[in-house]
């Protein structure tokens, strides 16, 4: 990949230039102990290029109250490590551009959709993608219902929240009886629920930096499936970078992740989830406009197979920031 040198050069030019960086972390989202801790990596490894950064924890939903902490630490730029609502929904960068900030990752638009998994199937699918097969279950909809709750779809099943990462509400059910069980544990974090058919194959991740996709990354859990445990306790998951695939089928996969990430309008990076299929067919599950950001996270994993260290990517999106804006 032709981006190293590039990045390389750009990182000693603009080092320091980037001004007082915020690094906003937390958030109000059932996923802020997974943003504090990539916003502490962040922090950490800014800090150690000699970086002027600080760790801005932002502890409410209230936008006027973020609003409000943002102005009054004076930043330049701010560096998005907030996962969830809040954070890759297009709030936080609804804030920032009111404030005039340039910030990290994509604008309003793009983090609405990525985060809508709804919008962003009928999107990716009207671009050619695979997805799976789903249903829509709303909760005011099915707590007004009598009887049963039914799907369409053959179990094995997959449900989940429609706007939740990190796994977080996710079952995987294997006898339609458990389907009302599984939407109530789905609806503890969302008001809108996917059901979808679960696909047999492997599970891939693609990072895109700077509009080039990086190498595929296989994620091989220990457990029946990817789930929170899975993904943030040592030893539960082994991650193959890069992934053992014909370079036709990588180069396919990567493809697609690329597509998924410019259909939305995604920019400087992101992370698309994807299942191959026993036949080599790539579903796209969805997009991660804000992935994990500690060392050991996917997309650094996958940056760092080609030769970017951790440092060097934090300082490629800062320079891309500046660039949007």
């Amino acid at each position: 990949m032709e981006i190293r040198g590039a990045q390389r050069t750009a990182h000693n030019a603009q080092r320091h230039n980037f001004g007082r960086i915020g690094v906003l972390m937390g958030g109000p989202s059932a996923e802020r102990e997974i943003s504090l801790k990539s916003g502490k990596a962040v922090h950490a490894a800014l800090k150690d290029l000699g970086l002027d950064a600080v760790g801005i924890d932002i502890e409410t939903a209230d936008e006027k109250k973020a609003l409000a902490l943002l102005r009054s630490q004076n930043i330049s730029c701010a560096f998005i490590a907030l996962h969830g609502c809040f954070g890759e929904d297009g709030t936080i960068q609804k804030i920032l551009e009111k404030l005039k900030i340039p910030y990290t990752g994509s604008g309003v638009s793009a983090s609405m959709c990525a985060m809508d998994k709804v919008k962003s199937r009928q999107i990716f699918q009207s671009c050619g993608l695979h997805v799976p097969r789903y249903e829509v279950f709303k909760k005011d909809v099915v707590m007004q219902g009598r009887g049963a709750v039914h799907s369409s779809l053959l179990v094995p099943l997959v449900v989940k929240p429609a706007s939740c990462g990190s796994s977080i509400g996710l079952s995987i059910i294997k006898d339609e009886i458990l389907l009302e069980k599984a939407l109530q544990d789905g609806f503890a974090f969302d008001e809108t629920v996917i059901v979808e058919e679960y696909i047999r194959g492997r599970e891939l991740t693609v990072g895109v930096l700077n509009e080039t996709a990086l190498p595929v990354i296989e994620i091989v859990p220990k457990k029946v499936f990817f789930d929170y445990e899975a993904k943030y306790q040592a030893g539960m998951t082994d991650y193959i970078v890069p992934a053992e695939l014909d370079e036709g089928i990588a180069s396919r996969v990567r493809k697609d992740a690329l597509s998924a990430h410019q259909s939305l309008g995604c920019f400087g990076c992101s992370r698309a989830d994807i299942i191959l299929r026993c036949d080599n067919t790539p579903f796209i599950l969805e997009i991660n406009t804000i992935p994990g950001f500690t060392s050991t996270s996917l997309l650094p994993k996958a940056a760092k197979s080609i030769g970017i260290e951790f440092g060097q990517l934090c300082l490629e999106l800062l320079r891309l920031a500046y660039e949007k804006k």
